[in-house]
C-alpha cells in the first residue's frame, strides 16, 4: 500500500485505449466494497465510457475538468443524502479507494471536484451533471474520477518534501520531530 501511495499522482493525460473489462470489474468491486458509516451505502456510481458523454461532463465546471474529454473512463460518484448525514465522507472514501485500485492496476486517475462547484453563474456543476445523466434531484454528486492508461509521467513526491510540520504530537502546538 505504501508503495502505491508513494507513486500515485493525479494523471490528466490518457492514452486512447479503453479500460479493459477485467480492470473495470475490479474498479466496480472496489466501489461496492467501500466502507460506509453504519453500512448505509448511500452512494451510487455511474460508469461513463461514451466519448460524447465524457465530452459533456468535461464542461461541468470552468476549471479542472476539461481533461475528462480525452479520458476513456469517468466514474461519477454520488449519493442519496437522505440515507446518511455523512454521505460526503462515504463518497470521498469510495473516490480515493477507486483511485488507489486504479494505481494498482497500472491506470492513472484524477479526482474532479463537483460538490460546491459551478457550471456557470446560474447553474451548479451538480445540476448540470444531473441533467446530462438523468440523475434524480435527491441524489447529490460529489466527484468524477477520470481513469485511463497514463500518457504522462509524473515523478513521485520525494519524502524529503513532505511537510512534517502538519503532524502534531499529543496537542496542536507540539510538532512531531521527524528525521
Amino acid at each position: 500500500m505504501m508503495e502505491l501511495m508513494r507513486k500515485r499522482r493525479s494523471i490528466r493525460k490518457y492514452k486512447e485505449q479503453a479500460v479493459d473489462k477485467e480492470s473495470l470489474d475490479l474498479l466496480i468491486e472496489t466501489l461496492l466494497r467501500s466502507p460506509t458509516s453504519m453500512n448505509n451505502r448511500p452512494w451510487e456510481f455511474i460508469i461513463v465510457d461514451k466519448p460524447e458523454l465524457l465530452s459533456k461532463l468535461s464542461k461541468a465546471k470552468k476549471h479542472g475538468s476539461d481533461f475528462l474529454e480525452k479520458a476513456p473512463l469517468g466514474i461519477v460518484i454520488c449519493a442519496d443524502s437522505s440515507k446518511s448525514d455523512v454521505w460526503v465522507e462515504d463518497c470521498s472514501i469510495a473516490s480515493i479507494l477507486v483511485q488507489m485500485t486504479a494505481e494498482s492496476l497500472g491506470l492513472g486517475s484524477c479526482w474532479i471536484q463537483i460538490r460546491k462547484r459551478n457550471y456557470n453563474e446560474d447553474k451548479t456543476s451538480e445540476k448540470y451533471i444531473q441533467g446530462i445523466l438523468g440523475i434524480p434531484e435527491h441524489i447529490n454528486v460529489l466527484s468524477i474520477i477520470s481513469i485511463g492508461r497514463p500518457d504522462e509521467t509524473r515523478k513521485p513526491v520525494p519524502k524529503s518534501s513532505l511537510d512534517y510540520r502538519k503532524v502534531k504530537y499529543n496537542n496542536f502546538i507540539e510538532i512531531l520531530k521527524h528525521e
